[in-house]
């Protein structure tokens, strides 16, 4: 439940932030006849997402064993890549999201109703298909179905109370470090489920090693012990590992992790002269407030 109240934490205060963002300028540019269009895309996109998730349980029970295997195997791996590619876009995109965002709904106004709709559902979807995927692929790899989506369902409510605080400036948060110790145990996170995906591959002999096993320590955790479910769900620690899925723990842990650790770099003097007199980035970003 942990893991997936972090998921729908980050995920659900992403999107949260992307919604405030928006409203936020329509309200100040004097256009809250458009605030319609927002909440209409808002609301596909959550349905869209719903129904993804929905998709994904229906194929994958229609499946034989191993079909089922390398479906959610495959998911897995497919998963791991777009919440790595999410952490990292975050970090280096925190910064300019707001003016990014505004550029595109200036754009959208112009254009009409519908294709603010649209700049919404995109920017909101984005997350929302994500999480499906991920919280799935966390479904799949616990065994559990109330759990994950509890846990799921309590950060992304956590999220749009956080969301709506920050939007009333009730609240102040430091986003830009909000994102790196969330963005740190989502690493984690997502390293659990990459090897779960590789165990499902084996099962579905798809990928070689299941009976390597790396270790066993089954008597000291049991998988239905408090301390191994716990372990299971947080970490997706399994008690008994092949060999290829601890080298793909580690192969992915240590240099993403590495990685996203780093400093980012500093804009040249120039460059950040010329982005304070540029008209786009006039307004500060939400973490700057």
């Amino acid at each position: 439940m942990l893991a997936n109240f972090l998921i729908g934490l980050r995920e659900g205060l992403e999107a949260t932030l992307v919604v405030s963002i928006l409203v936020a300028y329509l309200v100040k540019s004097g256009r809250t006849a458009r605030l319609p269009a927002v909440w209409l895309g808002v609301g596909f996109a959550v349905l869209v997402s719903l129904a993804f998730g929905a998709i994904l349980s229906f194929t994958s029970a229609n499946m034989t064993f191993e079909a089922q295997e390398a479906f959610g195997g495959t998911l897995s791996i497919v998963a791991v890549g777009f919440v790595t590619w999410m952490i990292f876009w975050m970090r280096r995109a925190s910064r300019s999201l707001r003016a990014e965002l505004q550029g595109k709904v200036e754009t959208a106004l112009q254009m009409g109703f519908v294709a603010l709709a649209l700049t919404s559902a995109i920017a909101v979807g984005r997350e929302g298909l994500e999480t499906s995927l991920f919280l799935w692929t966390a479904v799949q790899a616990t065994g559990q179905t109330v759990e994950p989506l509890v846990g799921a369902g309590l950060g992304i409510l956590t999220a749009i109370v956080l969301g709506w605080l920050l939007y009333k400036r009730a609240v102040t948060l430091n986003l830009s470090r909000f994102f790196t110790w969330t963005g740190a145990g989502l690493v984690i996170v997502a390293a659990g489920v990459l090897a779960y995906g590789v165990h499902d591959l084996q099962e579905a002999n798809i990928l070689p090693g299941l009976n390597a096993l790396a270790f066993d320590v089954s008597r000291a955790v049991p998988p239905d012990s408090w301390y191994g479910t716990l372990l299971k769900g947080v970490f997706n620690f399994s008690s008994a590992s092949t060999w290829l899925q601890v080298v793909t723990w580690l192969a992915y842990v240590i240099p993403v992790m590495t990685l996203f650790l780093l400093p980012q770099r500093t804009p040249a003097p120039a460059a950040a002269a010329h982005a304070r007199r540029s008209p786009a980035r006039v307004s500060r970003p939400i973490s700057e407030k």
